[in-house]
This record gives structure tokens, C-alpha cells and sequence, in this order.
């Protein structure tokens, strides 16, 4: 298997159900160490802030709603079930349930996509007070807040799989 081939069965899965941000990376030639994380995370951004407005926008729509339908369903990819669980959104009572099902709701109908936070290291009260105060956001601000998110993600995935 090649570095390219081998990186690709990684990595694909570091951007939300967007494979084509691995590829683009890698075969922008910008990587030459994939054990350097920086490296790849720098090179994986760069593929992604360069995509039109349109294929960003659907790598946060890939992105699920946090403790949502596909949650309650057991839907999520392993890293967003691993992410969620770590926050304790698998635990919610169902008065955190139901705020987390309105504040969802009327996130994607104000802004189109859902609510993104990197989990690690905060609760669901951390992440319930940034969702009550970043839904009052213009739409700009907060479609660049939801992708810088989707490339703080990024990186923590990529050290999960890198230090493996």
C-alpha cells in the first residue's frame, strides 16, 4: 500500500463524510511527513478554506446535530459517537434533551447547518452556553465560526489517528 493509499484509509474520515479534503491534501504535495500532524492538519485547512462556499457549506451540513435524531438513533460515525459521549451528551436529562432539540432546530433554520463544536474537554453546560450565545450570530460570523470548528475537529481526529 502506498504513503498516499495508506494516508487516504486514515484520514478520509477526519473531515465529516468528506473523503475529497484527505485527497486534495495529499495530492496538493504539501505533505511529506504523514506522521507530521501539523503537516497534514495545515495541509488539510488549506484544501478546505480553498473549496467554494458551496462544498464547505456541505461539510458542515455532513456534520450531525449534537445529541440529535441520529444520536438518539445510533446513527453517528464512531469518531462523532466517541466525541459526543466524551462531552456527556449521551447522558442528558430530558429538560437538556428538549433544549438541545429546540436550539438544533432553530440553529439550521436560521443558519442551514447545525450547530459545530469541538467537543473535547468541554460539558454539555459548556456547549449549551456557546449554543446560546452563537445562535444570536450574523451568518457570516458564524458560517466562519462553524468552519474553523469543523478544522479544530479535524485536528483532534488527526492526533487520534496519528498516535495511534
Amino acid at each position: 500500500m502506498t504513503d498516499r493509499e495508506q494516508f487516504l484509509e486514515q484520514c478520509s474520515g477526519v473531515f465529516e463524510h468528506s473523503p475529497w479534503v484527505a485527497e486534495k491534501a495529499v495530492d496538493s504535495g504539501a505533505i511529506s511527513d504523514f506522521r507530521d500532524t501539523d503537516a497534514i492538519h495545515r495541509a488539510m485547512c488549506a484544501a478546505f478554506r480553498a473549496a467554494s462556499r458551496e462544498d464547505r457549506l456541505a461539510v458542515l451540513c455532513a456534520h450531525p446535530d449534537l445529541a440529535g435524531r441520529l444520536a438518539l438513533a445510533g446513527e453517528l460515525t464512531e469518531d462523532s459517537k466517541k466525541e459526543q459521549a466524551g462531552a456527556g451528551l449521551d447522558r442528558l436529562t430530558v429538560e437538556e434533551l428538549a433544549e438541545f432539540t429546540g436550539l438544533n432546530t432553530d440553529y439550521v433554520a436560521r443558519f442551514g447547518f447545525p450547530f459545530i463544536i469541538a467537543v473535547k474537554g468541554l460539558d454539555k453546560r459548556n456547549i449549551l452556553e456557546a449554543f446560546r450565545k452563537r445562535i444570536s450570530n450574523d451568518a457570516e460570523t458564524e458560517f466562519q465560526t462553524a468552519c474553523g470548528q469543523v478544522e479544530r475537529i479535524a485536528l483532534l481526529r488527526l492526533k487520534s489517528i496519528i498516535a495511534e
